[in-house]
């Protein structure tokens, strides 16, 4: 399986949810904080993280940024 990870930039997320709602693997969720403009902003809550992309397409503020291990070529 495909390892991946989300930064999110929490001082542009509004804490719409739209990511937590389209993650395929339920890694997301809203923080217990506020960020500085006054919103709970999302987190990464597991590590079953695919890097599928789907939260970052959702953001309409673009706070989401996907990183993915790369795949580990087998020797032949």
């Amino acid at each position: 399986m495909i390892k991946g990870t989300v930064l999110i930039a929490t001082d542009i997320c509004k804490g719409c949810e739209l990511c937590v709602a389209a993650c395929p693997q339920h890694c997301l969720t809203l923080s217990k904080q506020i960020n500085t403009k006054g919103y709970r902003f999302a987190e990464l809550k597991n590590e079953e993280c695919t890097g599928c992309v789907n939260c970052a397409l959702v953001c309409p503020d673009a706070a989401i940024t996907v990183y993915r291990q790369a795949k580990i070529k087998k020797a032949v």
